[in-house]
């Protein structure tokens, strides 16, 4: 915008610096996403791994940019009372800390930018936001999600390994031959995009936050899977109908929650990927569900985060 000297017309914006525990950054994100903020970015303060991926660990800065408004004031007290009930639930974790800095800047929206790059998060899947160009490379899926969305842009470490996980399912089990797929608290939509793109015929996204779902639509239709991925808020314990494969990147308590409604909507066969655990909970989740008819094909970790692979037994002749 420009004024009468022809002058860009500086615009007033609260930038908050929150350092932020790693488990926790993608919860804060949402968050002040949901509170109305114009722009979220991690700072990758760590040296990226010869694989592509950041090395984790430790507190992330997380840079939030809020409208100067009316509404302003109102936004930061919840976000007060936000880190408040975090520190409650993670008395372990060290509590998240905040600066405030008012800043004018007529660019930052599309400055922030430059912090997002093409990430690969598996041997075939590359995550890009949309304003970046990228040349696939051999048999390489490219997935288009811009970060400060909603939970899920392959930044973190559950994503990414629901995403090596599915990439290694469907590529290798050839005995399904339409595979239909259902993905739970599916957030950007990415875990669903991405089983469609590896070869799935029918996927169904759900999410209870109905501003995830809309998100979530959007990046299906972005990325041209459409005609293969609906995305619902529907609940999934009222869901009726059976699936090949079930992915559920959550928390621990919703998970051992929802076992007995995941396993029952698997087919015999089925495969059933959950992530979002922290390794040092695992034992709630083992316990809850590695019983019959569930077994462990493998697990994934990477840092304190745990993704398990399980297959329901083929039911009794």
């Amino acid at each position: 915008m420009a004024d009468r000297k022809g002058e860009t017309k500086k615009q007033k914006w609260m930038k908050l610096e929150l350092s932020v525990p790693e488990e926790l950054v993608d919860a804060v994100s949402n968050f002040v996403i949901e509170i109305g903020a114009q722009g979220v970015y991690e700072e990758t303060l760590e040296p990226w791994a010869a694989n592509g991926l950041p090395e984790l660990g430790g507190n992330k800065i997380v840079f939030v940019y809020l409208p100067f408004d009316l509404r302003l004031e109102d936004r930061i007290a919840r976000l007060q009372g936000y880190i408040e009930g975090l520190a409650d639930l993670f008395p372990s974790l060290p509590k998240v800390a905040c600066k405030q800095e008012t800043i004018e800047d007529p660019d930052w929206g599309e400055q922030w930018k430059k912090y997002f790059k093409p990430l690969r998060v598996s041997r075939e899947i590359v995550i890009k936001p949309t304003w970046e160009r990228y040349t696939p490379e051999g048999g390489d899926i490219v997935i288009e999600i811009d970060p400060g969305m909603a939970f899920g842009t392959g930044q973190h470490a559950s994503t990414r390994m629901c995403l090596e996980a599915l990439e290694e399912i469907i590529s290798k089990d050839r005995d399904i031959k339409a595979w239909e797929v259902l993905d739970v608290g599916t957030g950007t939509g990415i875990l669903g995009i991405a089983c469609a793109k590896l070869g799935a015929e029918k996927v169904l996204c759900l999410d209870i936050d109905k501003k995830a779902v809309g998100i979530a639509r959007e990046n299906i239709q972005i990325n041209g899977v459409a005609d293969r991925v609906k995305a619902s808020s529907r609940d999934v314990a009222a869901l009726e109908g059976a699936f090949d494969l079930i992915v559920a990147n959550l928390t621990e308590k919703i998970l051992t929650k929802l076992r007995q409604t995941l396993v029952s909507l698997l087919r015999p066969r089925g495969y059933l990927v959950i992530s979002g655990i922290i390794i040092e909970n695992r034992n709630m989740i083992e316990e809850s569900f590695l019983t019959s008819p569930i077994e462990l094909l493998r697990t994934l970790t990477e840092k304190e985060w745990i993704c398990y692979v399980m297959k329901k037994r083929a039911e009794n002749p």
